[in-house]
């Protein structure tokens, strides 16, 4: 081996951390700010959930549960954001719902961006997507135990107001949405373990389908609810938003819905990919530098 490239090997060993932080940062904020465009094929779980709600009944409803707070918003946020696209792409009328006041907030937002993109470009009230008709958002309550039991019983009791003071029993979207017999399916969007709640006082007291969405550091705790058949499908992290997101795009394409509309899951999905493949470029280096030096100390 030449002396130009055992001095090679040494200085990349003996290099300044700092350099290889700099490094990241600048894969990770480029991207971010000049995304490149990435397709992820949907992964069996988000394509069960996905399938599941496209061809659900008519007359049954869509119920998400944004579970999450803002610490995990980026990883989240695009879930819901999705779910909703997708629910009034196919006309399926929704009820949200937040398990804790941070959610709020969150679930708010994404009601405003998703009702502001499809009632912008309506042209008549069956292209608009209209509050008490075709999406109700009951807002928190407490306690959890109350709130999951309750709704199989009758939803206006647990919820006698939504989120903006109104009654829920004026709501002609309840008239059609009294409890769980008349949901498709619950959502939980979570950053902890409350889609496991779900599943021990919803599904086992009234049986209503479930899935979730959740973090990917906790799809590993979630998989076993997916394989046995308790949760249909599941989101898991970001790529699991992305992927739900791809999907959500083709059905808007085939109704002739072409908007152009940012799919954050994904834009982010291309700051993570770039991310993952400097880290791999280091390891491979720097176990190329290991190697080197110690077979010129031998």
């Amino acid at each position: 081996m030449s002396s130009t490239h055992e001095n090679i090997f040494l200085r990349l060993q003996r290099i300044d951390r700092r350099w290889i932080y700099l490094v990241l940062w600048l894969v990770i904020m480029v991207p971010l700010i000049f995304p490149f465009r990435i397709q992820p094929r949907a992964s069996t779980p988000v394509a069960q959930l996905f399938n599941y709600i496209d061809t659900m009944p008519e007359n049954k409803a869509l119920v998400i549960s944004v579970d999450f707070t803002p610490d995990t918003r980026a990883e989240l946020q695009p879930m819901v954001i999705a779910l909703l696209r997708h629910a009034f792409t196919i006309k399926r009328r929704v009820g949200i719902l937040a398990m804790q006041v941070y959610g709020l907030g969150l679930a708010e937002e994404a009601i405003q961006q998703v009702t502001n993109e499809f009632n912008s470009r309506a042209q008549t009230h069956e292209d608009s997507v209209i509050y008490g008709e075709d999406f109700v958002f009951w807002g928190w309550t407490t306690p959890l135990l109350t709130v999951m039991l309750g709704m199989g019983e009758r939803i206006t009791r647990v919820f006698p107001v939504d989120y903006y003071g109104n009654p829920t029993e004026s709501l002609p979207i309840m008239r059609d949405l009294k409890n769980y017999d008349d949901v498709g399916i619950l959502v939980s969007i979570a950053a902890s373990a409350m889609p496991r709640s779900w599943i021990n006082f919803a599904q086992v007291q009234f049986g209503v389908n479930l899935s979730c969405g959740i973090t990917a550091v906790s799809a590993a705790d979630f998989y076993p609810y997916v394989n046995s058949g308790q949760f249909i499908g599941m989101l898991a992290g970001m790529k699991g938003a992305a992927e739900y997101e791809q999907l959500v795009e083709k059905r808007m394409k085939n109704k002739g819905m072409d908007w152009g509309l940012r799919n954050t899951g994904t834009e982010a999905m291309s700051s993570q990919t770039a991310a993952h493949l400097a880290i791999m470029v280091f390891i491979v280096v720097g176990n190329i530098a290991y190697f080197a030096s110690r077979r010129r100390k031998k």
